[in-house]
Order: structure tokens, then C-alpha cells, then sequence
């Protein structure tokens, strides 16, 4: 299907303020683009009532509906009305990101774990060797861990999951020995224990709050490190029979979770969150084989609709959560969802999804096609989440600034878009067994009627539950499988 929108000539040079916002159905002598009406033109059914969410919603499209219509003077657009991604321009962000920040980053200086795995992680996907970092890499790691176990934001400070999950894909993402060895594995586990609590869930920190952030990190970091699940006699959820571990109760917990509208909220009871429902599925998916675990413990339909409603038209990027703006970063957060979705439930030797759960045997078919629009995303990832000035890295949407976050997160959500996975057999009906943790995933590019991008523009795969590039997690995964104790 054509477009009513135009192509106009090739693009000439010229300053970051000086976009030409015209709409450019206004030009009729140049050959169309082959993009889809969908992505350029209104919504075809609207609500009548003005809110000030509604009105924030039409700025947001009439914000996108240029770039998706091949407009932007900056890009040159191939005949779908894609520019190509500018890799050079965001490696040259990433690596300035990776340098001595200004003075205003002060105030996120306990996080920079994360801002050492978002630059990492963003220019691994797009094929960079970041193994040059290792050593400084080790440093820095070396002063935010705590003797009394896991990482904190910086030095002196206290250890959370979550920037001990950065640190720990960090040292993934540079490998090697000397990065694997930073990490005192058996301290860090006796404080998994003490965050592990008697419902099922974790805490982020010792005495912090608890929520499936929690849940997912943990599972993230026992599987990389091949920790042992026994808990600590000093650990909250412990029991004198030895009957629960560091994964009892996760399950439950993270159903709990899933709300009236079939998305994952971080607590029971909260509002579901497009963040919480990629830890959900990470978490369960790491409890065992995920074509059981995940409809298990988790509606999963419900789960779908709740998921593809955050996927918007004309923006074709997703929102975080009902009624809210579309978010370069739900590129991952919610899109990251859906090939792990697809896999759970169209890999071979699937099994009966409604097997154990009688009061709730939906037999779920498997999926003839992708659960999204691939096309939708990549489309607004690479026509609005590239920053087209010199500054490069990738951005929420047009009219904010590029960032370590979003370029991450983007580059995430593109791969996840551009390739599909597979679950080999697991031969076993056991959850629990190491045979279902090490299930072997397969992965091609995602093959449409329509790709709507240039071949040079696919990047590297990412797992669909780790999140870093599959030889990275391999790595890591097997160097620790090999070590005999702590």
C-alpha cells in the first residue's frame, strides 16, 4: 500500500534547529515511499472527549507523523521510508558516554552501573568490541562491591540489586577472566538470602522495598553466577526443613502481580507497568523451562492484549502504561516481551500450557505469526529515536535528547524486532532440573513479506531473557558452570 505522503529530493547538510517541520503532502512531483497508511496518517477512531492526556497524545503524533512520513531533511530514506541507522554517529555517542561526564551527572552518581551497561550493552549490539574497557572496568567494579556482598551505586555505598545486576551484565558484556573474577560470589550470596523474603519475593535492598525488579535481578544474577538456591540459616524466608530455596515462592509471587488489565505491576496490587511485565516473564523464564513456567503462573492472553495495547498507530513505538505516551524505551521493556512470548509458544515439544492448572485450562495455540508489529517498531525506531544531530545516540521520540538509557534500550528493542528465537525440546517434564535453565535458544533473523529495512542496518542478536548478546551470556554462563564451589 502507498502512502499519501511524498518523497523529496536528497537531503543537503545543514544546522540541528533549521528541521524542516513541513508536512510534505504538500509535495506531489517526487515518487511515493511504500510505507503503509497506518503510519501516516491519524488515527481512524478517536474519543471524542479532550482530556489533557488526549491532547498531549495528538502533540506527540503530530510530533512523529513527519519523520514516519520520510520527511526529516536530515535522513536519506530507502524506498520503505527508512533511513539507514547511523551507527558511526551513536558509537561516537556511546564511547564520549563511557569518558569523564559533566558536572551535572553529579546527582546520578548512584547509577553508574547503569550508565557503564547501557553504554556497553548499546555498542555490543551494534557489533563493537568492548573488551577494550575490561580493565577500567574492573577497577570501577572492584570499589563498588561491599564486603558484606553485591554492589552499590558507587563507593561506600549500599548494595542494591539493581546496580549489582548492571555490574554483573557489565563484566559480561567486556568478559574475561579478570572481570568474571571481580565478583566475591559467595558474599554475594549469603546477601541474596537476607533480601529473600518468607511471600516469595526479594527485597532491592536490606530493608528496602520489595517488587519484581527484585525478583527478575536475582534470578538474573543466580543463573549467570551459577550460585547455589540453598539459603542462609540467617535468611528471612528460611525454614529448619530445608524445604524453600532462593526461587520458592517466586512463581506465585510474580502472579500476584499480574493485575485486572492483564499487565504486571511491581508489586500486587499496583499499576501494571510495560518495565514489570519484561521482568515477569525474565523471571519466570529462568525458574525453568519457560513454556511452562510462564502460563503457569501468569493469564497469558490476558498478558498478550495487555502488551499490544501499548503498541500505538501512527507512532507504531509502545507506551509503558495505559494512556501514557509512546517511549523509545518500551522498545525493550514492552517489545523485549514479545519474542520470548513467541517462543514459549511456537518452539518444538511445546508442551499443554494448561497442564496443572485445571480452573484455568486455556489450551493456548501456537503463534502463526509475529504478536506485534515488527515493521511498526522498527519504523519508529529508526525514523524517530535517532538523534540526528552531531551529538548521535538514540532518544524517547522526537524533540528530546539522546541518552545511554534510550540508546540501550532502542538498540534492544530494534534486535528483539529484527530476529525471531527458538527453544530446542527440553526432554523433561521437570522445572527444576539444570537441563531446563540451559535450554538450548536458536535464533535467525525475522524473515516478513515486507523488511522494511536495508540489510546493513540488522544488528546483533540479544537474549531474550538476559538481555545482553547470546556469546556474552554464553560466556559468562559457562565460565561459572565450570567452577567447582565458590
Amino acid at each position: 500500500m502507498k502512502s499519501s505522503f511524498q518523497q523529496r529530493s536528497p537531503p543537503q547538510p545543514q544546522d540541528d534547529s533549521e528541521t524542516d517541520e513541513e508536512c510534505i503532502t504538500e509535495r506531489t512531483h517526487y515518487p511515493a515511499f511504500m510505507i503503509p497508511d497506518l503510519f501516516t496518517q491519524l488515527p481512524l477512531v478517536r474519543d471524542a472527549l479532550v482530556t489533557s492526556t488526549s491532547q498531549t497524545q495528538d502533540e506527540t503524533v503530530d510530533t512523529c507523523l513527519p519523520y514516519l512520513a520520510g520527511e526529516d531533511e536530515l535522513f536519506m530514506y530507502n524506498l520503505h521510508g527508512v533511513p539507514n541507522l547511523d551507527r558511526e554517529r551513536h558509537i561516537k555517542f556511546l564511547h564520549s558516554s563511557l569518558g569523564r561526564l559533566p558536572g551535572r551527572f553529579l546527582a546520578a552518581d548512584a547509577s553508574r552501573p547503569w550508565f557503564l551497561y547501557w553504554a556497553l550493552s548499546a555498542l555490543a549490539i551494534m557489533g563493537e568490541d568492548v573488551s577494550s574497557y575490561r580493565e577500567a572496568l574492573v577497577d570501577t567494579a572492584r570499589g563498588m562491591q561491599n564486603e558484606t556482598g553485591g554492589f552499590g551505586g558507587g563507593g561506600k555505598q549500599t548494595s542494591h540489586i539493581a546496580t549489582t545486576y548492571a555490574i554483573v551484565l557489565a563484566l559480561a558484556l567486556v568478559g574475561g577472566e579478570d572481570a568474571f573474577e571481580v565478583i566475591d560470589r559467595k558474599s554475594l550470596w549469603s546477601w541474596l538470602c537476607e533480601l529473600k523474603q518468607p511471600d516469595g519475593g526479594f527485597q532491592v535492598f536490606l530493608g528496602g522495598e520489595e517488587d519484581i525488579r527484585g525478583a527478575y535481578c536475582t534470578a538474573v544474577i543466580i543463573r549467570l553466577l551459577n550460585l547455589p538456591l540453598d539459603l542462609t540459616p540467617t535468611s528471612p524466608a528460611w525454614t529448619s526443613d530445608g524445604t524453600v530455596d532462593l526461587f520458592s515462592g517466586v512463581g506465585d509471587y510474580v502472579r500476584r502481580c499480574q493485575t485486572f488489565e492483564g499487565g504486571i505491576s511491581g508489586q500486587p496490587n499496583a499499576e501494571a507497568h510495560g518495565a514489570y511485565a519484561f521482568c515477569a516473564l525474565g523471571a519466570l523464564a529462568l525458574l525453568g523451562d519457560p513454556r511452562r513456567t510462564i502460563p503457569r503462573y501468569l493469564d497469558v492472553p490476558r498478558l498478550i492484549s495487555w502488551l499490544s495495547s501499548r503498541q500505538y498507530a501512527p507512532e507504531a513505538g509502545f507506551s509503558g502504561r495505559t494512556n501514557k505516551l509512546v517511549d523509545g524505551c518500551y522498545s525493550h521493556w514492552v517489545g523485549g516481551c514479545f519474542p520470548l512470548i513467541e517462543a514459549c509458544l511456537s518452539s518444538p515439544g511445546a508442551p499443554d500450557q494448561a497442564a496443572g492448572h485445571p480452573a484455568n485450562a486455556v489450551r493456548l495455540p501456537p503463534v502463526p505469526e509475529s504478536l506485534f508489529s515488527r515493521e511498526g517498531l522498527i519504523r519508529y525506531i529508526l525514523c524517530c529515536c535517532q538523534d540526528q544531530s552531531k551529538r548521535g545516540g538514540l532518544r524517547d521520540k522526537p524533540g528530546k535528547m539522546s541518552d545511554a538509557y534510550h540508546s540501550c534500550y532502542v538498540l534492544s528493542g530494534l534486535s528483539s524486532a529484527q530476529h525471531q528465537w527458538q527453544l530446542a525440546p527440553s526432554g523433561t517434564e521437570d522445572d527444576s532440573t539444570a537441563a531446563t535453565v540451559d535450554l538450548v535458544w536458536t535464533v535467525l533473523p525475522y524473515l516478513d513479506d515486507v523488511q522494511v529495512f536495508d540489510q546493513k542496518n540488522l544488528v546483533r542478536p540479544i537474549h531474550p531473557v538476559y538481555a545482553i548478546p547470546l556469546h556474552s551470556q554464553q560466556a559468562i554462563r559457562s565460565y561459572f558452570l565450570a567452577k567447582e564451589g565458590f
